[in-house]
This record gives structure tokens, sequence and C-alpha cells, in this order.
């Protein structure tokens, strides 16, 4: 008979995420709680990623709504949210945190351009820097500096996301580049819906990346010295991302016809690195 911590482990595990080669080094009673919390996450954004058609998800996302309710009134159903309500006292995780990253997921199926980066970011907070907060008390938060912190590093994950699924997200119909950044560059969004390239567009990305790259400065200048040993998975993932965004910079941007990625070896070499050396 499968658990609920079989469950969630498996849906990590599954994903092939940056997020799971960092917490193969914490400690257990963490470990479990992130990966239950890691799994939910993946839970809501599968139903926008994989559900055609909108009434289905909106409705699929408005039951995970009543479920982490529930859950928080001691009735979970789920195994996601069985795996993770034992932890949510201990490491302070809020039913309205859970409840931001669903509003954020439901966004996506009402929302598919952005006029502007501050419109941008209210979209990512939700879906990104909420949970960043989130993994940041579960990973051993002791200062309060440390959660705009995770949040500005959340950011950075997730223009990270936007940069490397410009083409995949555009075949969906979704363009989450900022229309004023689009006009201030002079690219079409119909050249992303068509894939085209352009010495436009490899400008517009690269003022993409850049911003990306300074919003890791911002992180880590925000990290309090106290706590970076508790935040070292976080420091992984951002090792993980920034490699990752070094090697879309170098491929010219190349993104729209195909997903760049890391290997599994080299994730799991990135992060190895970071827990013995400690590096950022």
């Amino acid at each position: 008979m499968t658990t609920p911590q079989d469950y969630v482990q498996d849906k990590a595990a599954a994903s092939g995420s940056s997020f799971y080669y960092a917490f193969l080094f914490l400690p257990p009673a963490r470990r479990a709680a992130i990966t239950a919390f890691y799994a939910f996450c993946r839970e809501v954004d599968d139903v926008v990623d994989e559900v055609s058609d909108p009434g289905v998800a909106a409705t699929k996302l408005a039951w995970w709504a009543k479920e982490v309710s529930d859950a928080y009134a001691g009735q979970p159903t789920h195994p996601v949210m069985q795996a993770l309500m034992p932890y949510a006292n201990e490491f302070h995780i809020e039913a309205r945190q859970l409840h931001a990253v669903i509003e954020g997921c439901q966004m996506d199926l009402t929302q598919t351009r952005y006029l502007d980066y501050p419109a941008l970011k209210k979209y990512c907070h939700l879906v990104a820097g909420e949970v960043g907060e989130v993994s940041a008390r579960i990973f051993g938060q002791t200062q309060p500096q440390t959660t705009q912190y995770a949040s500005t590093l959340g950011l950075a994950f997730q223009l990270t996301n936007i940069i490397r699924d410009v083409g995949e997200d555009a075949r969906r119909g979704r363009i989450y580049l900022p229309m004023d950044d689009l006009k201030r560059f002079d690219v079409k969004a119909q050249e992303l819906l068509d894939g085209t390239y352009s010495d436009r567009f490899a400008a517009l990305m690269r003022f993409q990346a850049d911003r990306a790259f300074g919003l890791y400065d911002e992180a880590l200048a925000l990290l309090p010295a106290a706590d970076r040993r508790s935040q070292k998975p976080g420091l992984m993932m951002a090792s993980i991302y920034r490699t990752l965004l070094r090697e879309i910079v170098a491929s010219d941007f190349r993104v729209l016809h195909q997903r760049i990625a890391l290997t599994p070896l080299r994730k799991l070499w990135l992060a190895w690195k970071m827990q013995a050396l400690g590096r950022f």
C-alpha cells in the first residue's frame, strides 16, 4: 500500500526538478516537510499545465483550495496534505501561503499577458515568492530578514523559468515577458508565438537575464549571516538555477524551439559542491 510519504517522494523525484537535489542533503524531518510541500506545488501547477479545459482546471484548483482549508481544520484527504500537515505547526507553514500558490495558478487560467514588470512581480510572488518563504521556514529560518531573501530568490527562480520556457509557454498561448519590455525592444508577441529569432529578441532576453542575475545578487545580499548555514538548500538551488541561466545566455537565448536544461548528474554535482564547499 502506498503511504502519503511514498506518494510525495515519488511526485518530487519524478519531476526531475533542481529543488529535489537540494532536498537530499536535509535532515529527515525537514526533508519530509519540504518534499510534501514541493509535491503540493507540483500538484496545483500540474492542473494548469496538464488540464486543457480551463473550466475543468478551475474546478480542480477550487477543490485544492477547499482541501487546504479542510486539512488545516484537521481533515486532509489527499496524500499530499496528509504528508504535509504533521509538519505545518513545527515549521510555521500557514494556510494562507498554500492558498497564495493556488491563487497564482488560478491567474494562469485567466491571464496570458502582463503589461509591465510590477504586474509580473505580483504573479511571481504568488507562485514563487511564497514558495521561497515557506521553504526558508522549513530549512530553519531564524532571522526576520531571511523572509525577504527567500522572496527575492523565489522571484529570481521564476524569472529564470520564464526565460527558459519562453517558447514552450508561447505555444500554450502564454507570454510572461512584460509587454512594455517587448515594446521597448521592438519584439512583437507574434514573433514569440511563431518562434522567430532576431537580434531584437536576443537583446530583449539579455535584458531579462540581467534582471534575473541582479535578483540573485540582491537575494544573497539580503541573507543574514546567522541563517547562511540553515538556508544552504536554497543556495544550492540558486547555484543550479544560475548555472542554467548562464547556459541559456551562452546559447544566445535559443529558447523558442527547445527547452535548455542541465542533466540530473550536473544538478547533483552542483548541489553537492555547494554542500561541501558552501559556495554560491
